[in-house]
């Protein structure tokens, strides 16, 4: 069974982003609440749907909700563009994409504390969710909103939507 590395290492940041120290993936997420960067892809096609991914069953955090098309940690070292790519990479089999910064907001829940770097792209290629993901398809605008408060996305997700969605 999958499950996410609770001894990789990420950047703690200050409320600026400046990295401050390092801490393990079970520390940030262990309720410690040491604020720890990550970024989110938001991917459109050209027909204004935007791609979520289902997070499968065996992450640490939200099992099983519907989320942003990529969502990533900054691994301790790593730029946010770096990150970025990477991410894009591992999730989605994504390397060619040109991201718009949209906004970086903190996001507190009641296991973590993130600085959130949250990026849009538009894209038509072939999108391939890796093993890391439980799939994912492109939404209509529409029907983001009428699922909206449902329990079908991640609060994080729903919090972003109406950056992205306008």
């Amino acid at each position: 069974m999958n499950s996410d590395n609770s001894e990789e290492i990420f950047p703690v940041v200050d409320a600026a982003g400046n990295v401050v120290g390092k801490a393990t993936r079970g520390e940030c997420h262990g309720g410690s609440m040491l604020l720890h960067p990550v970024v989110h892809l938001h991917v459109f096609n050209s027909r204004g749907e935007l791609y979520l991914q289902k997070r499968p069953a065996w992450k640490d955090i939200q099992p099983g909700r519907w989320d942003t098309a990529v969502g990533g940690h900054v691994d301790y070292g790593e730029t946010i563009a770096e990150a970025l790519r990477r991410e894009v990479r591992e999730e989605l089999g994504i390397t060619d994409f040109v991201p718009g910064a949209v906004a970086v907001y903190p996001f507190r829940s009641e296991r973590e504390y993130e600085l959130v770097h949250v990026f849009r792209t538009v894209y038509d290629g072939e999108v391939r969710p890796s093993g890391e993901l439980d799939g994912g398809r492109f939404w209509s605008p529409d029907e983001i909103r009428e699922n909206l408060g449902q329990g079908v996305f991640t609060p994080n997700f729903e919090g972003e939507a109406g950056l992205i969605l306008g």
